[in-house]
């Protein structure tokens, strides 16, 4: 009974988590890797490069399936790259990118990368899931 009382104390004011599944669809194919990079921050978005709080990760290509597990709710995006000759960056030929890329909710590309608002979503509840579809330029 007491631990009991003590395991409900303890969860009270615990900030919820939430799991995000992302799913990656029209791969090229299983060369090389996928980069991916998890933010909340608009400013730092598509690339995540000053975002302290952004979650990368690097998985094979092979793996069109990564889960984020422990994220408290809120609004986020996703950007994809197919990293197919794993040197670290998307190329590009005359500013048009060669390998692939995707952002969370699929949303239409111009001319550059699309805005946060385009690929945001909320992660809230205990299991959150974005279908990404690739694109390939070149």
């Amino acid at each position: 009974m007491a631990a009991a009382c003590l395991l409900m104390l303890g969860s009270i004011g615990a900030t919820p988590v939430s799991s995000l599944e992302v799913d990656i669809a029209k791969l090229r194919s299983q060369k090389g890797v996928l980069r991916l990079c998890l933010t909340a921050d608009p400013k730092n978005f598509p690339g995540c490069v000053d975002d302290a709080h952004a979650v990368t990760r690097t998985v094979p290509a092979s793996q069109a399936q990564t889960i984020y597990d422990g994220l408290p709710p809120g609004n986020y995006a996703v950007a994809v790259i197919h990293d197919a000759n794993n040197n670290k960056k998307l190329d590009t030929f005359m500013g048009i990118p060669r390998e692939g890329f995707g952002f969370s909710r699929d949303p239409a590309i111009g001319f550059g990368p699309p805005k946060f608002r385009a690929a945001a979503f909320d992660v809230a509840g205990p299991r959150t899931v974005q279908h990404i579809t690739m694109h390939y330029l070149l």
